[in-house]
């Protein structure tokens, strides 16, 4: 007998259930597209950046995709990180 699969099967993965979109626009919206080229210089970043022609290379491109993930994974850790209550 085999277990039904769970419709929540990466309950810890923070990126289950994010677009790559939603990724690309919250860090657009964290660092802006010139700090964003520097902490990742590929050239969808860094020469007449948009979301649309960055999705389009990320979604071709896997190691540039990681990179991308890592960074927000980052962000959100920081997120995380500055909303603990000191003391």
């Amino acid at each position: 007998m085999q277990d039904a699969p769970s419709h929540s099967s990466q309950p810890r993965n923070p990126l289950h259930g994010v677009t790559l979109e939603a990724i690309v626009r919250a860090l657009e919206a964290r660092y802006g597209w010139a700090d964003l080229a520097v902490r990742i210089p590929v050239r969808c970043f860094t020469h007449d950046a948009s979301v649309n022609s960055s999705l389009k290379f990320l979604r071709k491109t896997p190691w540039a995709r990681e990179k991308v993930e890592e960074l927000y994974l980052f962000m959100l850790r920081e997120d995380r990180r500055m909303q603990r209550p000191s003391g």
